[in-house]
């Protein structure tokens, strides 16, 4: 293997960034240097995590090659190959959304379209976790007592006004052709970062669960403002997820 960079090439480096010999601006340099190289090792580690992944390989498997665990390996490399995925993707794709996410989906649509929007926001997402009854979203929900109707009573208070929860100046969008509503920028926002959620789960589907959990993701979405104003924490929803997802298989939905 090729030897790294030696001890004595690293402080010549030094040496020669410095912008001086004080002891400061040298010690200032060095890490900065250090700082560097750091960086480029995660992102050196983060390049083969992430064609580990897209070659099928387990989180296991990797923090095994790794010598760490599983845990540590989501911590470290799942978040940024998240970020990398979203940017990569400007609109939400569908492709491992179970049945029951699915069905989220089109009782999102509906609900959008029963308060007389031109878009699908957040809230119409938090409308429709409650489509799948079955769902572990549900049933998170239902455990910490909220329930669709109270749901429906803080969108009241915060004002029912078409357009509401849309962003300032952003245009609604045409209708996809085959007549469902487009989906509001914090939606579009809220269901990428589900792909973010069960990456860091180590999932291989995108369930109601990872649906509830991006709708959290951004504090100021309506959703989530909706949802901490009725007493649900990020916090709180992730060890109540975490506990009903146990005894299911690693990465498996426990449900269609």
């Amino acid at each position: 293997m090729t030897p790294p960079p030696s001890l004595q090439e690293l402080i010549d480096t030094v040496q020669q960034d410095s912008p001086s010999d004080d002891l400061l601006d040298l010690l200032v340099t060095a890490s900065a240097t250090v700082s560097q190289l750091e960086d480029t090792g995660d992102a050196l580690l983060g390049h083969y995590v992430d064609r580990c992944r897209r070659a099928g390989r387990s989180w296991s498997e990797i923090s095994n090659a790794l010598g760490v665990s599983k845990q540590a390996v989501h911590k470290r490399f799942a978040g940024p190959i998240a970020d990398r995925l979203i940017s990569s993707t400007p609109a939400p794709t569908f492709e491992r959304f179970t049945d029951r996410a699915r069905a989220v989906l089109a009782a999102a649509q509906e609900a959008a379209r029963e308060q007389h929007r031109d878009q699908v926001g957040s809230e119409h997402l938090l409308l429709g976790l409650y489509a799948a009854t079955r769902g572990l979203a549900a049933r998170a929900l239902d455990a910490m007592h909220i329930g669709r109707e109270q749901v429906m009573a803080a969108l009241a208070a915060e004002g029912t006004a078409p357009g509401a929860g849309q962003q300032p100046g952003t245009p609604a969008g045409d209708p996809a052709p085959d007549g469902r509503l487009p989906f509001a920028p914090d939606a579009r926002e809220a269901l990428r970062h589900t792909l973010a959620e069960a990456l860091q789960l180590g999932h291989n589907y995108i369930g109601t669960e990872h649906i509830l959990l991006g709708l959290l993701h951004d504090p100021d979405q309506r959703a989530a403002r909706i949802l901490a104003s009725l007493g649900a924490t990020p916090e709180e929803t992730r060890v109540r997820l975490t506990e009903m997802l146990r005894g299911f298989a690693p990465g498996r939905s426990p449900a269609p």
